[in-house]
């Protein structure tokens, strides 16, 4: 049975309705606990390529893990966090950019697609790369900011971070707003990022190489919610 949860639904059923009627052949979407599923699943990467194309604009998937997910809208500190990232690395590596909701294929064999918060890679570097879902070689960090919602702990703390290392991703930076933390994953080998430095708001972070930036974070402070 198809049911929308009251407490905390990822898709409306607005948009559950047109993406459902905009699925490709043989997909069947439902709605379990407020979360979308692929019924009985699971969906192919290009059935879901196609899927994301004509999904409504408020609505953005992605494949991690083998699972159809929805990415949570951003809130205003969400969207403040990734811009005064943006604003430290275009300063300290203006030959480099971070480019907001990055597309990228990961896991192994390319099989996942997931919607980076920010991609740092030098300038230009996707303009050649057709359609929405590039290639994650070149890429020198991918960076996550934790949502309020039940699925961040295991999808950007466990699924993401897993399929950046396994694409080989040189730095994985999650800031995780439940406990005002910034965790830095480098050295990527045999699908786990073998060294992981945890930082607080406030603390001065050196990004590895290949990326090279110092964060001086006390500014996180003011988008804390504690």
């Amino acid at each position: 049975m198809t049911r929308i949860s009251a407490d905390n639904p990822e898709i409306s059923v607005e948009d559950f309705e047109e993406l459902a009627d905009n699925a490709p052949e043989g997909v069947k979407l439902g709605i379990v606990d407020g979360r979308l599923v692929v019924k009985p699943g699971p969906i192919s990467v290009e059935d879901f390529e196609e899927l994301a194309r004509k999904a409504p604009e408020t609505v953005r998937l992605e494949l991690i893990n083998g699972k159809l997910e929805v990415k949570p809208v951003p809130d205003m500190p969400h969207g403040a966090i990734v811009m005064w990232l943006l604003r430290q690395c275009m300063q300290q590596r203006p030959e480099l950019a971070l480019y907001p909701e990055q597309g990228l294929t990961v896991k192994t064999y390319r099989a996942g697609r997931a919607r980076a918060d920010g991609a740092l890679a030098p300038i230009d570097h996707f303009i050649t790369q057709p359609g929405e879902w590039a290639d994650p070689d070149g890429v020198l960090m991918t960076v996550e900011v934790t949502s309020y919602d039940c699925d961040t702990g295991r999808r950007d703390r466990v699924d993401k971070r897993d399929g950046y290392a396994a694409a080989g991703i040189p730095v994985y930076l999650l800031i995780d707003r439940d406990s005002d933390t910034l965790v830095v994953h480098s050295e990527p080998e045999e699908g786990i990022y073998r060294l992981v430095r945890t930082y607080f708001y406030g603390d001065t972070v050196d990004l590895p190489s290949p990326v090279h930036i110092t964060l001086e974070t006390e500014k996180l402070k003011d988008y804390s919610q504690a």
